[in-house]
């Protein structure tokens, strides 16, 4: 998970469906935290925000009959935003791990994804998740994936996003960076970019939700039952097949 500083909000989609907590200002507005850095989830195209989670998210809004809102956040800060109320719901692909499920009150999951370590193409030294071990590598200082780079014995060098660990890495400031195997993906059909290669698989494999603060259960029910009418009627398949080329919502 990522990124770079913005504070905007763009409105998005209504529709009818399920009823749920949302912004305290406005019942009928839910108001989403997200990137907008982080391709193919959350990005700027042509100055429109789009991507995976907030097409995700966009669906949810309709069916719960709620205008969404999005606010753009850094990732090293979204959860304090979401904390102060700045917005209801984290969209930005949030692994599932125990300490979020401890303090967030938590979807089901909408993404499964698996964690790769990305090196320098003409790096030989690392090659598995073991090979960290005294390495150093460019994570977001709250991502899920510092963690794992952390736990695996590397000096984690904390950045905004994916794009800045790569330059990082290109300049052999560090030696790797841990991700998801979507971004890096989209990142390499994006850039056509042959001075990195995936090196090895951390063995991990990490499932994203949605968000909300601990007492807000309400909503997360709600988001849980729009989720499963979004699953049923397919519409998360096909957002998958459109971002990813393959459903990564299973």
């Amino acid at each position: 998970m990522r990124k770079f500083i913005a504070a905007a909000v763009l409105a998005v989609v209504a529709a009818t469906g399920l009823s749920a907590c949302s912004s305290a200002s406005d019942p009928n507005v839910l108001k989403v935290g997200t990137e907008g850095t982080y391709a193919p989830f959350s990005y700027q195209e042509g100055g429109t925000l789009t991507g995976y989670d907030v097409e995700v998210a966009q669906a949810v809004g309709e069916k719960l009959g709620k205008r969404v809102e999005f606010v753009q956040t850094p990732w090293d800060s979204i959860f304090a935003g979401l904390e102060s109320k700045r917005f209801d719901l984290v969209a930005n692909q949030v692994t599932v791990n125990p300490e979020r499920t401890a303090k967030y009150a938590l979807s089901q999951p909408y993404t499964t994804s698996e964690g790769v370590i990305v090196t320098k193409s003409d790096n030989t030294t690392i090659t598995s998740l073991a090979s960290l071990a005294g390495k150093t590598t460019a994570q977001s200082a709250t991502s899920n994936w510092s963690k794992v780079a952390a736990g695996a014995g590397a000096k984690v060098e904390a950045v905004e996003g994916f794009v800045q660990a790569v330059q990082l890495l290109k300049a052999g400031r560090v030696d790797a960076t841990v991700n998801d195997t979507l971004a890096v993906g989209e990142y390499t059909k994006k850039t056509g970019d042959t001075g990195i290669k995936i090196a090895a698989q951390t063995g991990e494999t990490s499932k994203q939700a949605f968000a909300a603060r601990k007492d807000d259960t309400a909503l997360i029910t709600d988001v849980d039952k729009a989720l499963a009418e979004l699953r049923a009627d397919g519409t998360l398949a096909r957002l998958s097949e459109k971002y990813f080329g393959t459903d990564v919502s299973k």
